[in-house]
């Protein structure tokens, strides 16, 4: 039996440990130098939400900095059920970590010798209190611009999260609880940790990836979802003009879901509520993430 105190169990690198005990070496390149990729997924009324895409793009980010998975993609599968198994978790947060590994103090990732690392965390997560998904968020726009694709491109889910955390820190010090980052070009790209939508004449509306996002599962979820629905979808890219015009605005992510946006840079956003088709949105949402997913108990 394992005290509650000891829970969750971690996955790391081959084995199950308390979390008491679930540590890294401090020369391991992802400590270091933020060498890795992550990934962070869902499960609900215990189904894993989409998990065969967060695993699709764990490899890909993991790719694109050359960085080989320590494990198939069907093991890392059963690893995350069977950490949601023993932690007896039906609806729960996952973080997937992939590092470069234990290397020396300098840069050069050859230095890694091969020695990978995979952890695998389950445990419980809210972002936001549920009045937030009833009242709406009031957000801003940040002058931290997002990185721009020829630097490390968004679409890469690493471990090197600073630009996010130095706007979100804005966003702490303006008293806020989310902030909208621009791209190089001025468009409107993303929020610090979510995507970003508009609704306006009943089109659902949201940045294309070329302009510099991580294209989100939740946010793919939830054009898919609103297709089904006869909801008319666009990505087409928008500045914040479009934000202060909008009928509508809400934000997607893994943890925050689907989430109105009732105030950007102190303008209200229509009639400064959540909208009818914000609301649709997340009902639909909600029903869709309970009924779908890998099943994490035989």
């Amino acid at each position: 039996m394992v005290n509650a105190s000891d829970r969750p169990l971690v996955y790391v690198n081959g084995e199950f440990v308390p979390k008491s005990k679930a540590v890294v070496s401090v020369f391991d390149h992802g400590f270091l130098y933020g060498d890795g990729v992550f990934e962070g997924i869902r499960a609900y009324n215990g189904r894993v939400f989409r998990l065969r895409e967060h695993l699709l793009r764990l490899e890909n980010s993991g790719r694109a900095i050359m960085l080989e998975m320590p494990k198939s993609l069907a093991e890392i599968e059963e690893i995350t059920l069977e950490a949601l198994r023993l932690n007896e978790l039906r609806d729960a947060y996952i973080r997937l970590i992939v590092s470069r590994g234990v290397g020396d103090l300098g840069l050069d990732p050859r230095k890694c010798h091969g020695n990978t690392s995979l952890i695998v965390i389950a445990d419980q997560i809210q972002l936001y209190p549920e009045e937030f998904y009833k009242q709406g968020l009031e957000v801003i726009t940040v002058s931290t611009r997002r990185n721009i694709p020829d630097a490390l491109n968004p679409a890469i889910k690493s471990l090197n999260y600073l630009n996010n955390i130095v706007a979100k820190i804005e966003v702490g010090r303006a008293g806020m609880q989310e902030g909208i980052m621009l791209n190089a070009q001025g468009l409107v790209a993303e929020a610090t940790g979510d995507n970003i939508f508009l609704i306006k004449q009943g089109t659902l509306i949201t940045p294309p990836p070329f302009v510099g996002i991580l294209e989100g599962i939740t946010r793919n979820a939830v054009l898919a979802i609103a297709r089904d629905a006869g909801i008319p979808t666009s990505e087409t890219p928008f500045t914040q003009y479009e934000i202060y015009a909008a009928d509508e605005c809400f934000l997607t992510g893994t943890a925050a879901e689907v989430i109105p946006v009732v105030k950007v840079d102190g303008r209200a956003i229509s009639q400064g509520r959540p909208g009818p088709l914000t609301q649709r949105l997340i009902t639909l949402f909600r029903e869709h993430a309970r009924q779908s997913g890998v099943p994490i108990y035989p």
